[in-house]
């Protein structure tokens, strides 16, 4: 499965089993840019994508004409409910991320849109993911595409050095 972004530059296609450690340097790279205070332990799972291969496919955004890996997106199988949180008629997403030297290009929005376009092929009623309080600047991003923030859906979690993260859910529901 490949797409190609209207400027030509940017090609989202299915990521080679080769690519995991780029995969998980790409998303280490741009999380701990933007957010300082993730834990040591997120951190190293950052750097391991293959880790979640069970559960969750990976695409990749591809520069057309460097061949690079600009950005990324995890996209939960069709019958993985994630214990429950997500319903057989949503598409849920994590790890979406754009390399900090390929920022400003656009490609979180494309990656985010190309998830909008699976839900929609699956015959999905909505697209759902989760993010951090501090993930300001992806919050921005998913309000401009129509997510709404979801209070009912969130919860926290307990990091494996003690502390406690809410984690926010945003929700794009698609039209019949």
């Amino acid at each position: 499965m490949t797409t190609t972004h209207p400027s030509a530059t940017v090609r989202i296609r299915s990521a080679r089993a080769d690519e995991y450690p780029a995969i998980g340097e790409l998303t280490h790279a741009a999380y701990t840019h933007d957010y300082a205070d993730l834990s040591a332990h997120y951190r190293e799972e950052l750097k391991h994508p293959e880790a979640l291969l069970d559960a969750f496919d990976f695409f990749v955004a591809e520069d057309t004409s460097s061949g690079e890996l600009v950005g990324t997106i995890a996209l939960l199988r069709p019958g993985i409910d994630q214990d429950g949180r997500i319903g057989s008629d949503e598409l849920y997403f994590r790890l979406l991320a754009t390399h900090p030297s390929a920022r400003g290009r656009g490609i979180g929005a494309e990656l985010t849109r190309f998830a909008v376009d699976q839900a929609r092929e699956r015959g999905q009623r909505a697209v759902v993911l989760n993010s951090g309080p501090d993930m300001l600047g992806a919050h921005a991003l998913y309000r401009k595409l129509g997510f709404t923030r979801r209070a009912e859906r969130e919860g926290t979690i307990v990091l494996p050095e003690g502390r406690t993260l809410q984690l926010l859910t945003f929700v794009l529901d698609l039209p019949d």
